[in-house]
């Protein structure tokens, strides 16, 4: 697997009027907040993308962005094996955040959804307990559930996947309306 071009957020910020940022999260985190430009294509939508972000390398250099740099890097390898040059955004749209660079936050009625990373643990945690409790009260077997996402989390950090992510971002407030992805992939043709 190649090693994705790296950018620091003050490396990035110094450029972001050059580049052509698409965030790959899901459009319930990016609706939290982004890169001000940014497109959202999210990561289970790329390849549909594929030859709108080629046209738009050959115009600017790309920079992919997500919560932390896991999902972004996955993305920026996935378009390299399509001939794609695209670079990180080391530590993501946080370390963005953290270095006092502008976040947009569009108008989202107050619905605030967590980050992916949030999601999982939040999911992982009460998988977790529900096991446990259930053993305690119901059956002992119960207690697989526990051990099965133990056991999960062990592979995923292991193979920086994440299983639970992928069901996680199938939900409705994760998944992008096609409208919403339409209308991203035609701003990416237009720059």
């Amino acid at each position: 697997m190649n090693t994705p071009i790296t950018l620091s957020a003050r490396q990035a910020h110094s450029r972001i009027h050059e580049l052509t940022v698409i965030d790959v999260r899901t459009p319930g985190e990016y609706a939290a907040g982004h890169l001000p430009g940014a497109l959202n294509i999210p990561l289970d939508q790329l390849r549909r993308a594929l030859p709108d972000i080629r046209r738009a390398a050959e115009r600017r250099d790309i920079l992919v962005v997500c919560a932390s740099g896991a999902r972004s890097r996955n993305a920026c390898s996935a378009l390299a094996e399509h001939g794609i040059s695209a670079a990180t955004l080391t530590g993501g749209t946080s370390a963005w955040a953290a270095e006092g660079h502008e976040v947009h936050h569009p108008g989202n009625a107050g619905r605030v959804t967590w980050a992916m990373d949030r999601q999982v643990r939040f999911t992982a945690g009460l998988i977790i307990l529900l096991g446990l409790l259930l053993g305690l009260i119901v059956h002992p077997a119960f207690q697989v559930l526990s051990a099965g996402v133990a056991a999960g989390l062990l592979f995923s950090a292991m193979t920086n996947t994440c299983a639970m992510a992928t069901v996680l971002s199938k939900l409705p407030h994760n998944r992008p309306r096609a409208t919403d992805l339409n209308a991203a992939l035609a701003r990416l043709r237009d720059r």
